[in-house]
């Protein structure tokens, strides 16, 4: 084999290796940074299911943008606190809620859309009512933390209604 054709050789080699070990890198990050996203689902939940307004809204970002099911608007973290510990201290004090996340996509290595399923269970007197809904959160990676930006809730209607 001549020098010329050995040295392309060990460039395309080289080269491969390279885009191989990239590859490698990004499927193992974006593992990580999924396993990160489906924490601070879990987090959201875990704050709901307490009963805390502080600790479900600790997992937004400052400035979130914030759609309730009924499409009213809310801005900030401070408000989002604010209107839970309100839920929770009424209709949503004896509420349990299961998100069960649906998809995760990654539009950029620090931004993701994810579509998660809630179950909700809740009490108003004697009777037990449920809600299920979906919603879109956009959520952004910061300084190496992921925090929900924007957070979209939608209800899901029983069939035949």
């Amino acid at each position: 084999m001549s020098p010329g054709i050995r040295l392309l050789v060990m460039v395309v080699a080289f080269v491969s290796y390279g885009a191989l070990e990239v590859r490698a890198q990004t499927r193992l990050n974006s593992s990580m940074d999924e396993t990160a996203i489906r924490q601070v689902v879990q987090q959201v939940q875990d704050g709901w299911n307490a009963h805390d307004g502080k600790a479900f809204a600790a997992r937004f970002a400052t400035d979130a943008d914030y759609v309730v099911v009924n499409g009213r608007r809310t801005k900030g973290r401070d408000e989002i606190e604010k209107g839970h510990t309100g839920i929770f201290s009424t209709i949503y004090k004896d509420s349990r809620n299961v998100g069960t996340v649906q998809s995760i996509r990654f539009l950029r290595p620090d931004v993701a859309v994810v579509h998660v399923e809630w179950n909700l269970e809740f009490r108003i007197g004697a009777e037990t009512k449920k809600g299920h809904a979906i919603n879109t959160m956009v959520i952004t990676k910061d300084r190496g933390k992921w925090s929900i930006a924007v957070f979209q809730n939608t209800a899901i209607e029983a069939e035949g209604r």
